[in-house]
Order: C-alpha cells, then sequence, then structure tokens
C-alpha cells in the first residue's frame, strides 16, 4: 500500500485563487483593498526567505504589503514602537512578526501590543482564548488551520475520529488539538516524553507529528490506512526532514510530503487570514 498524498502546494493553489477572486470582488465594488505589514529582525537566512513568499503571496492574490525591517540589535523597546504603530495604521489589515526574532526580543511583549484583529498568526492572547474556549472571531493560527485545510479539501472524515497530536507546542501542538476537538474528534496529545509513544499513535486515524524531532515515529508506529500529517522542520545531512522515519508511506492511507505538506498551507492561511482581517474590519 502507498499512501495517498496529502498535497500542500496544490492545495494552497486553490485556497490563493479563492482568495484573489475574493480581493477582486471586493474591490469592484468599492471596498478597501486588504494589506499585510511583516516585520523582520535581523537577517536569518530562513525568515528572509519566508517572509519574501509571504509578500510574493500576497501580491499574487491582490493583496497589498508593506515590509519593516529591523537590524538584529534592535530592542524590545523598538520594536513595540513600531507594532503600535501599525496596530494604530487604519490602511493596515494584519500585522506578521516574523519569528524566531533575535534573543533579546520579548516576544511575548510584542504580541500582546498587536492588536487582536490585525494578529494574524493569532498569537495574541485574546485570540488563543477565543480559539480555546471555542467561541467565534478568534483568529486560527496559521499551521493548524492549514492542517485542517488539507484534511477538509482531502475528505479526512474528522468528526469522530480518533487523533493523536505528538507536540505540545503553543504555536502548533496545543492549537491543533484544539481544533481538532471543535471538529469532533477524539484528540490524545502526546509529546517526546509520553510513556510508550507508540500505544497511542497505533490507535490513530489521524496522526499528527509536531514533535520536532526526526525519525521519533516509525512505521510500526502508524495504524494502517491513517491518515498522517508531518508538520516538523528537522535538518539532516543538509536537507529538511520531518518526525516521521522510513516506510511511513508503506502504512498510512494519507501522507503530507515534508517538504511540500504543510508549509505552503501555512503560508495560504496567512493570506486567508489577512483577507478575513480586512473583512473583520471593514465589512
Amino acid at each position: 500500500m502507498t499512501a495517498r498524498v496529502l498535497d500542500g502546494k496544490a492545495v494552497a493553489r486553490q485556497i490563493f485563487d479563492d482568495i484573489r477572486r475574493a480581493v477582486a470582488a471586493r474591490v469592484s465594488v468599492g471596498k478597501t483593498r486588504p494589506k499585510l505589514a511583516t516585520v523582520l529582525v535581523g537577517d536569518d537566512p530562513a525568515s528572509v526567505q519566508y517572509v519574501e513568499l509571504k509578500q510574493k503571496n500576497a501580491k499574487q492574490v491582490g493583496i497589498d504589503s508593506e515590509d519593516h525591517r529591523l537590524p538584529a540589535l534592535t530592542t524590545t523597546e523598538e520594536l513595540l514602537s513600531l507594532v503600535r504603530r501599525l496596530s494604530a495604521d487604519e490602511t493596515v489589515s494584519a500585522i506578521l512578526v516574523q519569528q524566531p526574532a533575535p534573543r533579546q526580543i520579548d516576544m511575548a511583549r510584542v504580541v500582546q501590543a498587536l492588536d487582536p484583529v490585525k494578529d494574524v498568526d493569532g498569537f495574541h492572547p485574546i485570540n488563543a482564548g477565543l480559539v480555546a474556549l471555542g467561541l467565534p472571531g478568534g483568529v486560527e493560527p496559521c499551521t493548524p488551520a492549514g492542517i485542517i485545510e488539507l484534511l477538509d479539501r482531502a475528505g479526512v472524515q474528522i468528526e469522530g475520529a480518533n487523533a493523536v497530536v505528538v507536540g505540545r507546542s503553543n504555536l502548533v501542538g496545543k492549537p491543533t488539538a484544539l481544533l481538532l476537538l471543535k471538529r469532533n474528534a477524539t484528540v490524545t496529545v502526546c509529546h517526546t516524553r509520553t510513556r510508550d509513544l507508540a500505544s497511542h499513535t497505533r490507535d490513530a486515524d489521524i496522526l499528527v507529528a509536531a514533535a520536532g524531532k526526526a525519525n521519533l515515529i516509525s512505521k510500526e508506529m502508524i495504524k494502517s490506512g491513517a491518515s498522517v500529517v508531518d508538520v516538523s522542520t528537522n535538518w539532516v545531512d543538509g536537507r529538511q526532514v520531518g518526525d516521521l522515519g522510513p516506510g511511513v508511506d508503506e502504512v498510512a492511507g494519507w501522507l503530507t510530503p515534508n517538504p511540500g505538506g504543510v508549509g505552503p498551507m501555512t503560508r495560504a492561511m496567512l493570506i486567508k487570514n489577512t483577507y478575513e482581517a480586512e473583512v473583520r474590519r471593514r465589512p
């Protein structure tokens, strides 16, 4: 058995097409065009590339953007000043502060300074709280939302499924578990210190691997026919891999490539969140 591909690139293209049409329709009736403001502190090559991709994606769908680059030695107070100015700027729909930031930056303070409506990543405590409580109006974090969208568009049954999330980060693991619960899955959250991890993963109809440890999950730990989403970015001998070991594709029913699975979906959901932020501000 060879797993069917959960193709993040293909689904992301569909989402970009949807947003392009929505932006064009909005502008055609005289409504405002969304604008994304990106902020990058320092010159980490991976972060630079990621911000450039987001800027490119925004342009492709007709969303305006502006890019703010700050030196690596920027202080928290200097970054806070920019974030507060962008939050007050009526021309800006959504704000992305690229992470990771240099060590001297207190990102908790920076995130809390964002206007929650413009918090395109969904990291502000107000958005995180609304998502955790299952209340409307909260911005869903891009990667977890992208995972759900990818499963939905593949026709994977979420309601009633046994879902196991391996990883407990605030960025991916916890919010992914919450979004799966919202869709009526039965969810177990595991991590690298879980005893007998395989006893949990072998029961999973949906398995989300987001622990950040290469080869953590072997093919023997996968339920036959399971839908497996490999989120993590690990580097082994200069190449990107996730948390899965060899041969998982021989057991799984659906499987994300890595790279090319979740990454494109994260960017697509960021663009979707940017559009929706403007709709919330100016219906």
